[in-house]
Parts: structure tokens; C-alpha cells; sequence
């Protein structure tokens, strides 16, 4: 039953991360098409944005598991890159390049950091 619960709260980070970022990605295609703004100039906020949608959804999984941040964090992170791994690779026909690895490294620990504060902070919340 544990596991089950785990699996569950890291099913609400997933679809956490994925609402902020297709909310983030429509209010950036509005600005694409109606501003002189080009792609090029969104990339390292586009970066900072999704390791900040992987720690919210961490924080989320975390927080909803109230056990084991770390690992629902972690979880939550690998299931994010699998589900961008999936579509990249059955949607586009290619796989992940060495950049796209260390990216989705860094979006795993960021996940995971989201998931040990999850933890920690909705418990010291309801001790209060």
C-alpha cells in the first residue's frame, strides 16, 4: 500500500511539472507571435523555468507522500524525463543527445531537492 501511495503523489508531481510547463509554453508562444522577441532569446529562461517546474512538482510529490522525498522526488524527476524521452523518441525518431542527458540530470536533482523540502516543510507545517 506504501508503494502504491508513492506512486500516486508522484503522479501529481507529473502532472504538476506538465501544467506549469505548457502554461509557461503558451504564455511564451503568445510572446513569440505578437512581440519582436525571437526563440533565441527565451532559451535560458525556458532552461531556468523547467528546472523551477521540477522543483515545484519535487515539492508537490513530496509533500503529498509526507515520507521519502527523496526518493518521490527522484521518481517524479525520472518520470518526467521518461515521458520527454517517450515522445522525443516515438514523436520525433531521435534520442536524447550527451547535452540532453546532463540537462535531464540536473532536472532529476532538482526534482529531488523539491522532494526532501516537500517533505520537510508540509511537516514542520502541521506540527506547528
Amino acid at each position: 500500500m506504501e508503494n502504491r501511495g508513492m506512486f500516486l503523489s508522484m503522479i501529481f508531481g507529473l502532472i504538476t511539472i506538465l501544467v506549469i510547463i505548457l502554461s509557461v509554453s503558451f504564455i511564451i508562444s503568445l510572446l513569440l507571435r505578437f512581440t519582436a522577441l525571437t526563440e533565441s532569446s527565451f532559451s535560458w529562461i525556458i532552461m531556468g523555468l523547467t528546472f523551477v517546474a521540477l522543483l515545484i512538482g519535487g515539492f508537490v510529490s513530496g509533500g503529498k507522500s509526507k515520507q521519502k522525498g527523496w526518493l518521490v522526488g527522484a521518481g517524479t524527476g525520472v518520470l518526467y524525463s521518461l515521458v520527454v524521452f517517450l515522445v522525443q523518441f516515438l514523436g520525433y525518431n531521435t534520442t536524447f543527445t550527451l547535452e540532453q542527458y546532463l540537462f535531464h540530470a540536473g532536472f532529476i536533482v532538482a526534482a529531488l531537492i523539491g522532494g526532501i523540502l516537500g517533505v520537510n516543510i508540509v511537516r514542520n507545517s502541521r506540527m506547528v
